[in-house]
């Protein structure tokens, strides 16, 4: 009883900025990297003497790492001492880079990739904990307005530093530069973080059953989502059986975890409404972003023959309407409701969605132009908003393991949506080849004269495009159409006056 208010009552001794500058650093860093690398694939596979599909474990590796330590963060933050685990995940993600920026081999690339997920798994969820905790209650929209600059701005610029990288010195420099910056993140942590008080470093059993229950499930799911569209999904019997085996794992953990005194995950926070509700919203988000960020550079590439730096280019404006929505949000937040930046965020991601269904092979870059910038903008209003209201109502305490699971759901809501945009568009365009070859008769004048002209190879070729085109339209119309149902959801969360309310209530 006496310590809540003492918990209450904490400020850090040191600038709440210089402490969000600090994580800040490490989370842009991590965030980088799991887009970074994508444009710099070709390269990597032709000096390592790989395939193309080889070089793609150099992804999925560092995601399946990642996502297999996100939802353990906090609690081992509380075995290891908070700020301790983090001097250490930024040491390993740094060193990790260099092994990775010297890999000669593809074998020792992904090894080095394995241990940088491991330890950038750890960094966005303390860093998020510890900027809510840093600033007060009213404040914390601002402080998610930093976080989010990382968080959303980081993987859209991502693809254009890393082609920019690759293009004029080396895709080992994609990981190299990450020595003086990891440094830096860490002496900056050393000097201006500190654990609050409700954070003590507890010797308890480790939940050996409960983290590789976690491990098994959260990691055969991330390959399943990669691999999945490469083998044609449950075709292939190794991922029937490795669907069985996440069944298996996912729920044997959510039962032990309710029910070990020590777990490494503590599940009943989604007990609390908004904690509940702003994570399925955040998987949506994160399916919204990393989807439409996959298929816009795509587009570009495949169908206009743009290389991969220019295609990065398409969504860099995206980067900037993100960052400044940040700012504008940021300064709004506290005088203008969550609920309603929650509704309108939404409402602009669906609507920027419609209009990059848009698209045609007459455009250019420019034509998409403010549906990128739009898109970006919405980005910001409904990350600040959803993480602000999904932990408003929780005690200070809780809000580690409460980062934890909302970056998790966030990166597989990610997962999900790059896995449903492949698929979509490879299946989609079988159907609209289907349907149009139908409408290609020998009676028809214009087939007859487009044959005469330029053949039946040209004539079937451009059939093919068309009906890509159109398989890149529905991917982006059922994106928006994701958005916009959830625009419902801003009106059940508690409003800001009763999340005050219940999160004061918690700390007693």
């Amino acid at each position: 009883m006496s310590q809540a208010p003492a918990a209450a009552a904490w400020k850090p001794r040191h600038h709440p900025w210089l402490i969000a500058l600090s994580v800040m650093m490490a989370t842009v860093l991590e965030v980088l990297d799991t887009s970074v690398a994508n444009v710099a694939l070709p390269h990597i596979a032709g000096n390592l003497s790989a395939t193309n599909h080889e070089s793609t474990w150099v992804l999925t590796s560092y995601l399946v790492s990642n996502a297999i330590i996100l939802p353990a963060a906090a609690w081992f933050g509380g075995f290891f001492g908070r700020k301790r685990f983090l001097i250490v995940c930024i040491i390993i993600f740094t060193v990790s880079s260099v092994l990775c920026g010297l890999a000669n081999s593809l074998g020792f690339l992904i090894f080095a990739r394995v241990l940088q997920g491991l330890g950038g798994g750890a960094l966005q969820p303390i860093s998020q904990a510890v900027l809510l905790e840093s600033f007060p209650r009213e404040k914390r929209g601002q402080a998610m307005a930093v976080f989010s600059m990382g968080v959303v701005v980081a993987p859209i610029i991502g693809p254009i530093v890393g082609g920019w990288i690759t293009d004029n010195w080396s895709w080992r420099w994609v990981f190299l530069i990450n020595l003086p910056l990891g440094i830096l993140a860490a002496f900056m942590v050393r000097a201006f973080v500190e654990d609050p008080p409700y954070i003590r470093q507890v010797r308890s059993r480790i939940d050996y059953i409960g983290f590789s229950l976690m491990a098994v499930g959260l990691g055969t799911l991330q390959l399943i989502l990669d691999k999945g569209q490469e083998v044609d999904w449950f075709h292939a019997p190794w991922l029937c059986w490795c669907s069985g085996l996440v069944a298996v794992a996912l729920v044997g953990f959510i039962i032990w975890e309710l029910r070990v005194k020590n777990p490494v995950v503590n599940l009943k926070i989604f007990c609390d409404r908004n904690f509940a509700l702003g994570t399925l919203a955040i998987g949506a988000v994160g399916a919204v972003l990393y989807g439409t960020l996959a298929l816009l550079p795509l587009f570009f590439q495949t169908m206009m023959g743009y290389s991969a730096y220019q295609g990065g280019l398409a969504i860099g404006p995206r980067g900037i309407g993100a960052f400044l929505a940040a700012i504008v949000v940021g300064r709004l937040s506290g005088k203008v409701s969550n609920r309603l930046f929650l509704g309108v965020g939404f409402f602009i991601l669906g609507w920027t969605c419609f209009l990059m269904g848009n698209i045609n092979l007459q455009m250019s870059i420019t034509s998409v132009l403010w549906a990128v910038i739009g898109n970006g903008t919405a980005l910001p209003m409904v990350f600040i908003a959803l993480t602000t209201l999904s932990m408003s109502t929780l005690r200070n305490e809780d809000i580690g393991n409460a980062a934890g699971l909302f970056n998790l759901t966030r990166n597989i809501g990610g997962a999900i949506g790059i896995a449903v945009a492949t698929t979509l568009l490879a299946r989609m365009e079988q159907v609209h080849r289907v349907s149009m070859v139908a409408h290609l008769t020998p009676y028809d004048p214009a087939y007859q004269a487009a044959v005469a002209q330029a053949g039946m190879g040209h004539v079937y070729r451009e059939l093919s495009r068309q009906a890509v085109l159109m398989a890149f339209i529905d991917n982006f119309l059922w994106f928006g159409i994701l958005s916009l149902c959830f625009i419902p959801l801003a009106f059940l969360f508690r409003s800001g006056a009763s999340s005050r309310a219940a999160g004061g209530m918690s700390g007693h």
